[in-house]
């Protein structure tokens, strides 16, 4: 397959939107996509509605950004706990400085706003973190899929198909 051999860390800590998780992880394997799920520590991590538990491959800790295509960041309560971890945001900045692709759907998007690469790339988000995202300095779209450059977001769980299009999309322009 053309994606074969490509390589994504997918950030996971507890309440993670089930679907959100779970769709990429699977649809990326369906594309023999290596997929690498870091936690904030080594526990299993289970969804805000009960799947679970999802083991971990990594830590954050351990993950670093040369070893990776791309980094998707799924919603729900999880990135409300994953924005407080610098050691997340310096892996977001330092896949965002290299160019790779950064997907983040629904309340993902407040990884990106912490990590302060937001200010003046288009983007969207569920509405609910629409202020939090343009007080940061986004140019927020209420758009199922929006593409700028490496940074591939999208609003909820409604939207995953296009997203993860536009995902794979951009992973089929990596090289090893």
């Amino acid at each position: 397959m053309a994606l074969a051999g490509r390589k994504v860390l997918l950030l996971a800590a507890d309440d993670f939107e089930d679907t959100e998780l779970l769709y990429p992880l699977h649809r990326l394997a369906e594309e023999e996509v290596t997929v690498t799920v870091a936690g904030l520590d080594e526990h299993p991590v289970r969804g805000k509605k009960g799947h679970g538990p999802v083991a971990v491959d990594t830590t954050v800790g351990q993950a670093a950004e040369s070893d990776f295509d791309a980094l998707v960041i799924p919603g729900g309560y999880a990135p409300d706990k994953l924005r407080r971890s610098e050691t997340v945001l310096a892996l977001v900045r330092a896949f965002d400085a290299a160019g790779k692709p950064i997907a983040f759907i629904c309340h993902a998007g407040w990884v990106p706003i912490s990590a302060k690469i937001l200010k003046g790339r288009r983007a969207t988000s569920v509405a609910a973190i629409r202020d939090d995202m343009v007080n940061a300095g986004a140019d927020w779209v209420d758009q199922a899929t929006v593409v700028d450059g490496n940074l591939i977001s999208a609003r909820t769980p409604a939207d995953l198909g296009p997203w993860m299009k536009a995902l794979l999309a951009a992973l089929e322009k990596t090289r090893d």
